[in-house]
């Protein structure tokens, strides 16, 4: 069902069932799988792809170009998955040549209203974006992540799996998979211990993770530490996945408590 007042493009592909209502526009190389719902005033451009299931709000405005000075015009891409809430006045740009020219984001995700995706970040499954948080270009969030009201996320900053940030923080510092992050500059307050038991992780399992934890932070020198313990968790999947984290990225920050 297409709204007379909608610009759709006769180029853009539209599955069946698609509801595409009042004042929206929908560019030639747009694709719209199956079950996805415009509700109204939706502007959607640029080499995008919708998955299955999507609903998005009023306002929102997809696959423009990025926000970056150093785009020129090149081909770039947008992937949204299955399922995912788009809020009123969600942004979600594509990527950029310096990014690997793709945006991707995931499945069963919630971006709340004036929450903002930049070019080149990758979104994985079940993340929760709450409103007024804008994500710099390059941020990489993983599973089951929740930002908090009118945080912002830095340029480059990952954010691991299952990882709570709350309101207000500003996260310039990547965080741990299962870390609890707060504050203007954003520390480590300690794990996220409730989504753990939510996901229904064996208590042994999350113990083990809280006795890795404050060893993994027992001092600055994160690394000296993970050398220390690497052998002693090796059948604690929790422990090797915070690990991996740390060690992928050298180059990057890690968030800390506070000293």
């Amino acid at each position: 069902m297409i709204h007379h007042s909608s610009i759709v493009d006769s180029k853009a592909k539209i599955s069946e069932k698609v509801k595409i209502g009042p004042f929206c526009y929908v560019g030639p190389n747009v694709h719209l799988d199956s079950n996805v719902e415009l509700v109204s005033n939706v502007h959607i451009e640029g080499n995008t792809k919708i998955g299955e299931g999507t609903k998005i709000f009023p306002f929102s405005s997809i696959g423009t170009q990025p926000q970056d000075l150093k785009f020129k015009g090149e081909k770039n891409y947008l992937e949204i998955g299955q399922n995912n809430l788009i809020r009123e006045y969600v942004t979600i740009n594509p990527g950029t040549e310096g990014g690997g020219s793709k945006t991707v984001i995931g499945n069963n995700c919630l971006f709340m209203i004036s929450s903002h995706i930049a070019h080149d970040c990758k979104i994985g499954n079940e993340v929760i974006i709450a409103n007024n948080v804008p994500l710099g270009g390059h941020v990489t969030i993983e599973d089951s992540v929740v930002i908090g009201g009118n945080s912002a996320v830095q340029q480059f900053t990952r954010i691991g799996r299952l990882a709570m940030i709350g309101g207000m923080t500003g996260v310039l510092k990547d965080v741990i998979p299962f870390g609890l992050s707060i504050g203007n500059r954003n520390y480590l307050q300690g794990l996220n211990l409730i989504g753990l038991r939510r996901k229904k992780y064996e208590n042994q399992k999350i113990m083990g993770l809280d006795r890795a934890y404050k060893e993994i932070f027992s001092s600055k020198n994160l690394h000296e530490n993970l050398t220390k313990i690497n052998g002693e968790y090796k059948n604690n999947e929790l422990v090797k996945e915070v690990i991996a984290f740390i060690e992928k990225d050298k180059k990057r920050p890690i968030c800390s408590p506070q000293s």
